[in-house]
């Protein structure tokens, strides 16, 4: 029998899948309008997707696979799955939170199986922002990881009703990263970033930021269902749309500071218009999930050839020849994304 933390990542792949449609009634980079230029003056092989992310931190394509699951015999299975394609596909993958092996060892295994999979890729190790020195040497070192992304999710802990309730973590965020040898990600969970978060996680070292805004995967609207004392359906619309806090990093991001953007991605279009806005990678966790669990492998296959080809022509389109450039595109807001971003004094 499966351990209660088990069951507990069973319960979050079965309420992502029940409530994907309904998250997903609102496509908040509909609020983004590119600009064509019609004589971009450059070829498709003038395109590189390769990107930068750190010194010692470049990904061969500007999205990757997001944050999904790990601590189950189902989590095993996926990202069994999600390694083979990222490895075929030469894609970065992040893995879920591994923090469930210090207090279910067994479930290592769902973890480990993705450096199997997948020996030679780009693979993020994923840890709460509380984890210690230790937990976070050791989950780098079991999977050999290429950075650690530290997940904040402060909305999500206080609907779980087992999750934390204390949130200092910013003294403990500065810590790991000054002591790792690897790159640090600091990622939300779907709640979005102010320009507020982001000031203080640069001011404490971090220069790799995922901003993960709603419109995807809804961890308030999950550990609602999750939780059978308490009612907080009135947070299930909480926080900042991915392209809402891609303009807040936007006037506030300094120096060597990197934006990530995901959540609510679900096409390469997607994918070029957070680059626009100033992400430089993407990663994408719910749609591929999505495909993955009812159409199967065959079809997310499919998918990452599609969406790889189509990033390359889109930003040939844009007379973009890497996916840097792409801030320099011209863009328009629609109504309530420039209403949003003029009461904020971000353009």
């Amino acid at each position: 029998m499966e351990s209660r933390h088990a069951q507990r990542k069973n319960e979050h792949l079965s309420l992502a899948a029940k409530y994907y449609d309904q998250v997903h009634q609102h496509h908040y980079f509909d609020q983004v309008r590119l600009i064509h230029d019609s004589l971009p003056e450059m070829t498709t092989d003038d395109v590189d997707l390769h990107v930068q992310l750190a010194d010692n931190l470049e990904i061969e394509c500007p999205f990757y696979i997001e944050a999904m699951t790990g601590g189950s015999d189902q989590a095993l299975k996926i990202n069994r799955q999600l390694a083979q394609l990222a490895h075929k596909h030469h894609l970065a993958m992040a893995t879920g939170s591994l923090s469930i092996i210090s207090k279910d060892p067994q479930a290592f295994s769902s973890f480990e199986i993705i450096r199997e999979e997948n020996p030679d890729g780009i693979i993020f190790a994923n840890l709460s922002a509380n984890a210690s020195l230790d937990q976070a040497v050791n989950a780098i070192s079991l999977l050999k990881a290429n950075a650690l992304e530290l997940h904040i999710n402060v909305a999500q802990e206080l609907i779980m009703p087992e999750g934390d309730r204390d949130f200092n973590w910013l003294d403990n965020i500065q810590y790991l990263v000054s002591e790792l040898e690897v790159p640090v990600i600091v990622k939300e969970v779907g709640f979005g970033m102010s320009k507020t978060t982001i000031a203080k996680l640069q001011t404490h070292d971090v220069h790799l930021i995922n901003v993960s805004g709603r419109g995807g995967t809804n961890f308030a609207a999950i550990e609602n269902r999750r939780n059978h004392d308490i009612n907080f359906e009135s947070l299930l619309d909480w926080g900042q749309t991915t392209p809402e806090s891609l303009l807040e990093a936007h006037s506030i991001r300094r120096g060597k500071t990197e934006i990530i953007a995901s959540g609510g991605i679900i096409s390469p279009l997607d994918v070029i218009k957070a680059g626009v806005l100033g992400a430089r990678a993407v990663g994408v966790a719910g749609y591929f999930l999505n495909i993955l669990q009812n159409e199967g492998y065959e079809a997310l296959d499919q998918t990452l050839s599609e969406w790889q080809v189509i990033v390359k022509r889109l930003l040939a389109l844009l007379g973009c020849s890497s996916f840097t450039e792409l801030s320099r595109v011209e863009y328009v807001l629609g109504t309530d994304l420039l209403s949003y971003a003029r009461q904020r004094h971000l353009r």
